[in-house]
């Protein structure tokens, strides 16, 4: 018989099956936290799906949806809404319709709605690793804004998933902080993006001339900047300071163009707070000392971003005006994607040494019979990026 200690005892009571972890804990009227991206907890929202036609006005809360989102579905418009601070496929019907709602918020300040009380959350579905010898799990491809939704909610519900990876950094949760587990093996949500397009390989060529060797790099979300960030394998000593990790930073890793070796702070190490990739970047990111992921407010503080040596900050856009301008986030008044880290980043790379602010775009539509550089941003666009943070535009 295995010998148990005191923590795996009280483990072990906290352990149910997940219809009974929400037949107890939730109620009409909560407010409920799903887990970020790659790491939504799959097994838990099957089961809440199951038990929505039970409940009247919830409110889920959600930095991203990559997988299985049964909220947003219009079935259950009556009995919940969702609150999402970025826009995905997964949410985007349903974000312009108007059966769920759009928060523009930096996302390094989300984490305060939380701790601060402006957006209580009374329970907190996420997903965590199996808890180690002295009793920590690790939140794994997700730490960004859950870590702060743990602290806050007044109930956290975590899947165990033995698939999710346990990496180092500030991911680290003691099995205490959480009220109950349900044990659910099931392979990650994956995201793999093309990389390969004539557009962003002619974009790549001008971009590799305003990044140096040696610099760090943050690059933004969507297929042209993936596509950009593999074409960058000419470059040496690459460092990472950047909001997520891809199978694009991979290829660059296997290719010997990332080492962190001239990084000014964190120096060797791949730094982020979330991944979102194949099953291969999520075996890369287990217990690899050469990465570390850290909540959102560490990450994303520009402060911090700002310390960083050569710091690129490169991301795409929608459209942008001739006084430099950027939308990002919507096409005229239909919210596309959201605001994430575009400007946190921007404005920390904008005041490191040598750093430098670069947002790319193809100069036209898919058709190719509308410019995408404007006189006038298209009728209620936003403005994700002021003109007086914009460096370089590349197209």
């Amino acid at each position: 018989m295995k010998y148990l200690t005191n923590w795996q005892i009280s483990y072990q009571k906290r352990v149910v099956d997940a219809s009974e972890a929400l037949n107890v804990y939730l109620a009409n009227g909560d407010r409920i936290f799903i887990g970020t991206g790659c790491g939504e907890p799959q097994h838990l929202l099957r089961e809440l799906r199951a038990v929505l036609p039970e409940y009247q006005e919830l409110e889920f809360v959600q930095g991203l949806s990559l997988g299985l989102n049964p909220v947003a579905e219009q079935c259950y418009e009556r009995r919940c809404r969702l609150r999402s601070f970025f826009v995905s496929g997964e949410t985007r019907e349903a974000i312009q319709e108007g059966r769920a709602d759009y928060a523009p918020v930096y996302q390094s300040r989300i984490p305060d709605l939380f701790k601060k009380g402006f957006v209580p959350i009374d329970l907190a579905l996420i997903q965590v690793s199996p808890p180690d010898q002295h009793g920590f799990c690790s939140l794994g491809v997700s730490v960004d804004i859950v870590k702060a939704a743990i602290k806050s909610a007044r109930t956290v519900i975590a899947q165990v998933n033995r698939y999710m990876p346990r990496v180092l950094g500030d991911t680290f949760v003691h099995f205490s902080e959480i009220d109950v587990f349900v044990e659910q093996d099931e392979p990650l949500v994956e995201m793999i993006l093309p990389t390969q397009s004539a557009v962003a390989e002619r974009i790549a060529g001008y971009v590799t001339k305003l990044i140096e060797d040696g610099s760090t790099i943050q690059v933004g979300m969507g297929r042209l900047l993936n596509s950009v960030l593999v074409n960058l394998k000419d470059k040496k000593d690459l460092g990472v300071h950047s909001e997520f990790l891809s199978d694009a930073h991979l290829h660059l890793v296997k290719a010997g163009v990332i080492t962190g070796k001239k990084k000014s702070i964190h120096k060797g190490k791949m730094i982020a707070s979330f991944c979102m990739g194949s099953e291969e970047l999520y075996k890369f990111v287990e217990n690899n000392p050469t990465v570390e992921f850290y909540p959102t407010e560490y990450v994303n503080d520009s402060s911090i971003i700002a310390q960083n040596y050569r710091m690129i900050a490169l991301n795409s856009a929608i459209e942008v005006d001739l006084t430099g301008q950027v939308c990002a986030d919507s096409l005229g008044h239909k919210i596309y994607s959201g605001i994430g880290g575009y400007v946190d980043f921007m404005m920390g790379a904008s005041r490191s040494e040598g750093g430098r602010s670069i947002v790319v775009l193809p100069s036209t539509t898919l058709d190719g019979k509308k410019s995408r550089i404007v006189a006038q941003l298209t009728k209620g666009a936003g403005v994700v990026t002021p003109r007086s943070n914009i460096e370089f535009v590349v197209t």
